[in-house]
């Protein structure tokens, strides 16, 4: 049986977990990572719209939602990253899972960094993300115990209480061509936005 970490002899048949990586660049990994990440939920969902006679939308859409949120994740992260560096902090990564409190300290940073007009700038580019992170808080909160944003990875809570979508009696829906819509908008702010922090950081270590 061949191995899933081997060669194939044709180059276009593979894939390289080492190409975009080295060993300088943590936060590069970050951004890299979030790429695949956020980039794949965006595929995944094009898939879904050129044909879902399957009706497979119905089970992808919870990778599609996983690798979305680990893809804002990983922006938001490497963002706070450099805005660290940036403010002379040495500090790298905050936060757990929850992207809607990693914003909330990327805010609170962009403040320290530029004031109220620096911060107004940031939240018209964010005003797409920021819109679904409301809309997800207050999805995420519908049951008794609140739910958290595991959502997408488990049916599930770590207390064993369904997500919202499990015991709701109305359909869960999502339009997935409002989804690609608005997530390419997001897509884009996030790659952009890392990229200028990125540029803006003091790199004097090597490690970051």
């Amino acid at each position: 049986m061949q191995p899933i970490f081997s060669r194939s002899e044709d180059i276009n048949k593979m894939a390289f977990l080492n190409w975009r990586m080295n060993d300088y660049s943590p936060i590069r990994h970050l951004i890299n990572m979030a790429d695949g990440h956020l980039s794949s939920a965006i595929i995944l969902a094009k898939q879904c719209l050129i044909s879902n006679s399957d009706k497979k939308a119905d089970i992808l859409i919870f990778p599609i939602i996983t690798n979305a949120h680990h893809g804002i994740e990983l922006y938001l992260k490497a963002i706070i990253w450099s805005l660290n560096k940036i403010l002379g902090l040495k500090t790298k990564i905050e936060g757990g899972h929850n992207i809607d409190q990693i914003y909330r300290t990327i805010r609170s940073k962009i403040k320290t960094l530029g004031g109220n007009d620096e911060l107004k700038i940031f939240d018209e580019e964010m005003v797409e993300l920021q819109s679904y992170l409301n809309e997800l808080t207050a999805k995420i909160k519908t049951t008794s115990k609140g739910d958290n944003m595991d959502f997408s990875r488990y049916p599930i809570s770590n207390d064993y209480t369904n997500h919202f979508y499990v015991d709701g009696l109305a359909n869960v829906e999502i339009d997935l061509e409002n989804f690609v819509r608005r997530f390419e908008k997001i897509y884009e702010v996030l790659d952009r936005l890392s990229e200028v922090f990125y540029d803006q950081r003091d790199d004097e270590d090597s490690n970051e």
